[in-house]
């Protein structure tokens, strides 16, 4: 069987907030920048665009959140808060925190965007420039319901059902569910990587089934109480935010995504990039670079 290694250079460390611990790498020097992986990924995900980042001058964090990877993956309970993003989001500050990081760069991809999206409205003292990828915002698909979004993501309405059926359904077959979220949704570029593929594979047990399924069902219900709470008083992100999307992905196909993101933040830069949803994996160079940019030093010898 393939083992997946992390790039070299990279150190191991962990940070725990109310004894729920996180599982992170940390590697490079110079501006930091925090990488969010999504469903049903790891940290992973970022193996061929962190060594990109760490050559253009910046510290990387590659974090595992809390109910994937090799973090823990606590109880929940019927409010599903313990996997709102807001607590999820609060885990990734600590982490930063803990690693002596005061102000930092986000950047997310799928469930990890919606998590930086979070931590920028709630911690904005913390998040100096904020990266989505192929995203828009949660509240923004569930008010725009229509028969692709419902085909194209029916694992958002199976997971969040409130029944233990879905981790029945996935556990009697994880590989074959894993391999479903790959299968169709790659646009000819870099294949994905057999080792990274593993992985996955690896940290997709039970535990991470059963917390999966909580996360999905916390951004059906807790999540959307706090985004319609956000868009009620006029909140939006004040950081810089960048929006990646693929360009055959879903979200590239049927969404306005600069636009979108234009009525949640008040600064938005926006590039498509030639792939499907799973872009640091089909055309990590590109990502790289488009966070590089967009996170470097400014003139003024601060930083974004």
């Amino acid at each position: 069987m393939t083992t997946y290694h992390p790039p070299p250079g990279l150190r191991r460390v962990r940070s725990s907030r109310d004894g729920v611990w996180i599982n992170a790498l940390v590697g490079g020097d110079g501006p930091p920048i925090l990488l969010l992986h999504g469903y049903p990924q790891t940290s992973a995900m970022w193996h061929r665009v962190a060594p990109e980042l760490i050559a253009a001058g910046h510290t990387v964090v590659l974090a595992d959140l809390r109910g994937y990877g090799d973090s823990d993956k606590p109880a929940d309970t019927p409010s599903h808060t313990p996997y709102s993003k807001r607590v999820m989001a609060a885990d990734q500050v600590e982490l930063m925190q803990s690693l002596g990081f005061a102000r930092f760069a986000v950047a997310g991809h799928d469930r990890g965007a919606r998590v930086a999206h979070r931590m920028a409205l709630d911690a904005p003292e913390r998040v100096r420039c904020v990266a989505v990828l192929d995203v828009v915002p949660t509240l923004h698909m569930f008010d725009n319901v229509d028969r692709a979004m419902a085909s194209t993501y029916f694992h958002w309405f199976f997971l969040a059902l409130e029944s233990d059926l879905p981790e029945r359904l996935i556990l009697a077959d994880t590989d074959a569910w894993l391999r479903s979220r790959f299968a169709g949704r790659h646009a000819g570029g870099a294949p994905f990587d057999e080792a990274a593929m593993a992985e996955y594979a690896r940290c997709f047990d039970p535990d991470t089934v059963r917390a999966s399924c909580a996360d999905y069902r916390a951004a059906a219900g807790v999540d959307l109480v706090h985004d319609r709470r956000d868009r009620e008083r006029g909140r939006v992100i004040e950081a810089p935010l960048l929006a990646l999307w693929g360009t055959k992905s879903y979200v590239g196909r049927s969404f306005d995504v600069p636009g979108v993101w234009r009525s949640y933040a008040r600064h938005v830069d926006a590039a498509p990039i030639e792939a499907d949803h799973y872009l640091c994996e089909e055309a990590p160079i590109e990502v790289a670079r488009a966070l590089a940019s967009f996170c470097r030093p400014t003139d003024s010898g601060g930083t974004r």
